[in-house]
């Protein structure tokens, strides 16, 4: 009897710990963020590597400096509100002794976002400039409602990062431009989640009471700070076509925190005791490397046409684990630091942007923009979670630009539609670190433990505004 008993604690332990945080996703390529220049969203960001139209070329291709003159500035924000809801008859969520979870979907889990930038950039002589930009590349703030099914496996997911872009562009005044950067990213991370003490009660009371002991909450933050290269190339083919690549480094952010869970039952010598444990924590986050190739031609005197394709790696996030950083922590009680608190397998796609767009310059002062891309998601059908109900999507957007020549002067708008292929399906479940291809193994009387299936309908929509200046 005391074996079993220490053998369904361990279990208790295990399925507690488990499924303890996921990753955040903006559902615009992983987490990444499209909504960092209006005058490039109003083309659904086509071409952007080999179109310095201003400042915000530090960002997307350094090289693109050398292509403008004196000082330049832009500044704006964009607007970025998506609508992830699960449908409420396709949410079905079992606790850990196989139990059916009251709740529903959630209701819409993202609120607006706003995200803002400023860049610079300053010719030096002839040859060389220099820039600098603020902006905010990767991001999310979802929060689903208290009554959610699959709490025990997402609550809320903040996800803020903030890249501070010095760089330098050279050329060597026959059309050929190179451009270096680097960005310093600040981000920080919330993960939060219900605790399912269905077991543990189940336990205690001989399973007559699965629901003895009343929920728990696990709440882990963090911080971090990390850097990726850039390097691009710009080439003026002639004074209507010109081509742009950029490519950026990839690198993993360790987002060093606190992990706390309240109500926590936590097996001590056989006893089921809740209980409030903190413990130091550290949540591995891969960055992919990518690369953008963009290009540019003037089809009439009035008329451009752009393209770009953007490859990114998200095959590097495989998985999303919770580190202990202590040892004889008070939830993982290891032996020594680098015990796994939680693991959630990921196992994202490398993926592809396609971008076309076009500007009507119709007159001096006016300009019209559209553009559409398709952006493929990372997320793998098989191991989405309740934390990123992600699908392909097509961008379209359309944009307008106003510039003074004699004031230097230019203001441009954009407002832009995400249209995702079909629902996005979800089916989570616990996965075991050492095989994170197969689900936790069934305890007694357990007929699918922990698991958590929705349907989501998917929408979203960004606008943006942006003023530049040439000195």
């Amino acid at each position: 009897m005391h074996n079993n008993s220490s053998m369904l604690a361990r279990a208790v332990r295990l399925t507690t710990l488990a499924a303890f945080a996921a990753p955040a996703s903006t559902l615009a390529g992983g987490f990444s963020l499209n909504e960092q220049s209006a005058s490039a969203m109003g083309t659904a960001n086509a071409g952007a590597a080999a179109n310095p139209e201003n400042a915000t070329t530090v960002l997307f291709n350094p090289a693109g400096m050398s292509q403008l003159s004196g000082t330049n500035i832009s500044f704006g924000a964009a607007v970025l509100d998506i609508d992830a809801e699960a449908k409420g008859d396709s949410v079905q969520a079992v606790n850990q002794v196989g139990q059916p979870v009251p709740g529903d979907g959630g209701g819409d889990v993202a609120d607006p976002a706003v995200l803002p930038n400023f860049y610079l950039t300053h010719e030096v002589s002839d040859s060389i400039d220099v820039g600098f930009g603020v902006h905010a590349p990767y991001g999310l703030a979802a929060d689903y409602e208290n009554d959610f099914a699959g709490r025990y496996f997402a609550d809320e997911t903040e996800l803020t990062a903030i890249a501070f872009t010095p760089s330098i562009s050279v050329n060597n005044g026959q059309g050929l431009s190179m451009g270096a950067g680097i960005n310093l990213i600040y981000a920080e991370g919330k993960l939060t989640r219900f605790l399912d003490n269905s077991a543990a009660s189940a336990a205690v009371t001989g399973g007559a009471a699965p629901g003895f002991y009343e929920e728990g909450y696990a709440d882990v933050e963090g911080d971090d700070i990390g850097m990726t290269f850039r390097v691009g190339f710009l080439y003026e083919m002639s004074e209507r076509t010109q081509f742009g690549l950029s490519a950026q480094t990839g690198t993993e952010l360790n987002l060093k925190g606190d992990a706390k869970l309240t109500n926590f039952v936590d097996p001590a010598n056989g006893v089921f005791v809740p209980t409030t444990a903190t413990e130091r924590v550290e949540v591995p986050l891969a960055i992919p490397e990518s690369v953008s190739f963009g290009a540019r031609h003037g089809l009439t005197g009035t008329v451009t046409v752009l393209a770009g394709v953007t490859y990114a790696k998200w095959s590097r996030f495989e998985e999303l684990d919770i580190v202990s950083r202590e040892a004889g922590g008070e939830i993982t009680q290891a032996p020594q630091q680098g015990a796994i608190l939680s693991h959630i397998t990921e196992k994202w796609q490398n993926t592809w942007q396609f971008n076309l767009g076009a500007i009507w310059q119709a007159t001096p002062e006016w300009a019209f923009k559209t553009g559409y891309a398709f952006d493929e998601s990372p997320v793998s059908e098989n191991f989405a979670t309740a934390r990123i109900p992600s699908n392909d999507r097509h961008w379209l957007t359309l944009g307008a630009q106003w510039s003074d020549a004699h004031s230097g002067w230019t203001v441009d708008v954009a407002a832009g539609t995400l249209i995702f292929d079909g629902d996005a399906q979800v089916n989570e479940r616990i996965y075991q670190h050492e095989n994170p291809t197969q689900v936790a193994e069934l305890q007694p009387g357990q007929e699918d433990p922990s698991n958590y299936r929705g349907t989501y309908d998917l929408t979203a929509w960004s606008a943006a505004l942006q003023v530049s200046k040439a000195f």
